[in-house]
């Protein structure tokens, strides 16, 4: 049924949406939305300290990232403190223990568009830039990196503030 349904199709990057009556902002990248660089935790960073960042920091959530680049999920305020209210997990445990794994991935190049199809059903999509890099050997391999994490709330604002009547 997946391939039947247009925006899943659209937001996984198997068909380029072909609305006759787009809004003005749907082709434009996501570049352009001038997002803050995100703060990304390390796997070992334990619950307590999560919360302690992101409320020093003034954010609700930020991605889990080892060090090789992998993207493990996300961690956001409201779970760390639910799951350790509820005793899913302890304020020493590590936040992978209570990350989300499954989210959406957006690169910069693709179309803000596309993007409003994954907010559809997420609460944010991660945005990626691949990057080149070579070892000591001289081998090179293809790395993803976190631009930013992008909401609902910063597609209006973009919108908003641009808005052609």
């Amino acid at each position: 049924s997946k391939l039947l349904n247009d925006k899943w199709m659209i937001k996984n990057g198997f068909l380029n949406d072909i609305r006759e009556h787009k809004p003005w902002w749907w082709d434009i990248k996501v570049q352009k939305l001038n997002l803050s660089a995100p703060l990304i935790l390390l796997p070992e960073v334990s619950c307590q300290k999560a919360i302690e960042i992101l409320q020093e920091k003034g954010y609700d959530q930020a991605p889990v990232v080892a060090e090789s680049g992998l993207i493990l999920g996300m961690v956001t305020l409201s779970n760390t403190l639910t799951s350790v209210l509820a005793g899913n997990a302890h304020f020493s445990d590590p936040v992978t223990k209570i990350i989300y794994d499954q989210f959406s991935k957006i690169g910069l190049e693709d179309s803000l568009g596309k993007l409003s199809c994954i907010l559809e059903n997420d609460h944010f999509a991660i945005v990626v830039h691949k990057q080149m890099q070579f070892n000591g050997n001289g081998s090179s391999f293809m790395k993803q990196m976190v631009f930013g994490v992008v909401t609902a709330m910063d597609l209006l604002a973009f919108v908003s503030r641009h808005d052609k009547k």
